[in-house]
């Protein structure tokens, strides 16, 4: 986790008081926390005010989820732990959500040489 998202939710969970159960609760207009935990609406809310104020139209929770996971692969993300994020049971729906296709110009197999060689030499 990166450090930011720790201080952030640090500082959320010292202003909510919370030390036990869920990190994000349902508020009421009058600041009282009342349930345990959020609903899916209130994800959808929250996405669409923010997507509102960005001027970003037809932004959907599940399109952060999607962008989170091609950020991951594209940083060099092994897909296996994409697949563990998303909660994916085969690591072919992470490749069909990522569009992942194999790179015939550069093939990662072809990469085994540089291992070898080095080896080869010191024979």
């Amino acid at each position: 986790m990166p450090g930011w998202v720790k201080n952030a939710i640090d500082r959320w969970l010292t202003a909510a008081s919370a030390a036990t159960g869920r990190v994000f609760r349902a508020v009421s207009r009058h600041g009282t926390v009342w349930g345990n935990g959020i609903s899916e609406n209130v994800v959808w809310y929250v996405v669409r005010s923010c997507a509102m104020r960005l001027e970003l139209d037809h932004l959907a929770p599940h399109d952060l989820r999607r962008t989170c996971a091609k950020l991951c692969h594209v940083s060099g993300g092994e897909l296996e732990q994409i697949q563990f994020l998303l909660g994916h049971a085969s690591v072919l729906t992470t490749e069909r959500y990522l569009g992942c296709k194999q790179n015939l110009e550069e093939p990662v197999n072809d990469r085994f040489g540089c291992l070898f060689t080095g080896a080869l030499e010191a024979r």
